[in-house]
């Protein structure tokens, strides 16, 4: 793998190009019921003409959304040029298709208008594909629907490099393909938002981008993870198999019809381990995380010891389990204390390559989109987003508490001669589910686009890499020293 040259500079994220877009035109018109704002700023594609883009402002000045429409017209006669279907609540995308003008492209907004709309996962199809982005969906005085979308959203599905020049002016540059610098989005703040985030070829252990990769955080949901790792070694060495039928017990009966409860399990009906997994793995079942539990150790109490036994075995030193799913757990204090499972991104990681080497069919599970549980005749969707907007995407969990953020492992497989690689995306801690899939879309764009090109480097030659901070601590150096020693 090859190491190349890349300069630094700020690319096509919301939060990097569209500050320096709104300087040239909004319009802060603004309602206690309603929470966008309407604006324009100005666009230029290859042929150097300028036009008039109509911009939205979601809940905060600056976190902007650009029509759909406009940049359709902008790039109809380009490589890059799409048809567009849009109604109240679709969208249909066709790269390649000519676009069909409906007479209100590239003109500013009526004087007074404020769009009242909700942001939304409308339904969403590029070339006939289902994809997942959130949108802006809002009909015009012409009685049209137009589609208001992040820049960064419309330069991925494009494949199209969008950036800011020194005016302040939107510029789309078709020839040349969408690229990630995650140093520069972490320069510029873009990471502030976020618990952790890491980026890395589980194949080889390669470590792409890390940012406050060591320090452990609420991991949620993924915690599934560990529970269907040592499912997995359990179905191994015998104990259990797919096809056994598990007694549901009241305790995930309990959990099941609490509010945390994802799929309707009934005490003393049956079901087998493979939809356990399943259910766990694809919308985040607790109850099937507890079943799975109890079938394998007798208990969760006894199951938790088994996870933090596994973790140490695997030398994940800043990983602690309190319960097998990942919500939160109160002790039984007069005062009771409120834990959450935690990990750091760069244990996390380790634990997917772990769990990728030795049971690869585990994203047989994970890289489905939906499966029916034939036990309770039901059909259950997978809450992973970027299973549908990018080639290879294979896995792998969700996890959502208020405490841990949105969070997300994402696994994608790429090519290299007969050998086929598994990276990995680590994301712990946004804001919510929009933030946790756009983040975690750029990055595995950007390991996609590393794993072929190189690391980037700073212009002064260095990887961009960040260094790892040394402790100072006594203490806090002598346990980094024997995490380290542990790692090689």
């Amino acid at each position: 793998m090859k190491t190349i040259l890349h300069k630094i500079s700020f690319l096509i994220t919301g939060s990097l190009i569209l500050p320096a877009i709104l300087v040239c035109s909004t319009l802060p018109i603004r309602t206690a019921a309603s929470f966008e704002i309407s604006g324009n700023c100005q666009a230029q594609a290859d042929n150097g003409d300028t036009y008039t883009v109509k911009t939205l402002d979601y809940d905060y000045d600056h976190n902007t959304y650009i029509s759909l429409r406009d940049i359709a017209m902008i790039l109809k006669d380009t490589d890059k040029a799409f048809s567009l279907e849009i109604t109240k609540n679709t969208v249909s995308l066709n790269v390649g298709n000519a676009y069909t003008p409906v007479g209100e492209e590239n003109v500013p907004w009526e004087s007074g208008r404020n769009p009242d709309i909700s942001l939304r996962r409308n339904e969403f199809k590029v070339s006939g594909q289902k994809v997942s982005y959130h949108t802006l969906i809002v009909r015009q005085s012409s009685g049209y629907y137009d589609c208001f979308m992040m820049a960064a959203d419309i330069a991925m599905i494009l494949d199209a490099d969008i950036t800011v020049s020194d005016s302040g002016s939107l510029e789309i540059h078709t020839q040349e393909p969408f690229s990630i610098s995650p140093v520069s989005l972490e320069q510029a703040g873009y990471f502030y938002g976020v618990n952790s985030v890491l980026v890395g070829d589980a194949t080889t252990g390669e470590i792409y981008y890390q940012y406050q990769s060591e320090a452990a955080y609420p991991i949620a949901s993924t915690s599934k993870l560990m529970t269907c790792l040592l499912a997995m070694d359990a179905i191994s060495a015998g104990q259990i198999t797919l096809e056994e039928q598990v007694t549901i017990s009241n305790a995930a009966q309990a959990l099941a019809v609490s509010g945390d409860g994802v799929l309707p399990l009934e005490a003393g009906k049956q079901i087998s381990v493979q939809e356990l997994l399943q259910g766990a793995l694809l919308p985040s079942s607790n109850e099937c995380a507890l079943c799975l539990a109890e079938t394998i150790a007798g208990s969760e109490e006894a199951f938790v010891r088994m996870m933090n036994q596994k973790a140490l075995d695997l030398g994940l030193s800043q990983a602690v389990f309190y319960n097998c799913h990942g919500l939160p757990s109160y002790t039984e204090d007069t005062v009771p204390s409120k834990r959450q499972n935690r990990m750091s991104a760069e244990d996390m990681f380790w634990l997917v390559s772990y769990l990728l080497k030795v049971y690869p069919q585990i994203t047989d599970i994970t890289s489905l989109e939906s499966v029916v549980l034939p036990s309770l005749d039901l059909e259950v969707r997978n809450t992973n987003p970027i299973l549908h907007n990018l080639p290879g995407v294979t896995g792998l969990k969700t996890g959502t508490t208020n405490k841990a953020g949105a969070c997300l492992v994402t696994s994608l497989t790429v090519g290299d001669g007969a050998l086929g690689h598994d990276l990995v995306v680590i994301v712990l801690g946004t804001e919510d589910s929009i933030e946790r899939g756009r983040v975690s879309e750029l990055l595995a764009r950007y390991a996609r686009q590393t794993f072929y090109a190189g690391i980037e480097t700073v212009e002064d030659g260095a990887s961009a890499r960040p260094s790892e901070n040394l402790p100072i601590h006594a203490e806090a150096a002598v346990d980094w020293i024997l995490r380290t020693a542990r790692k090689h």
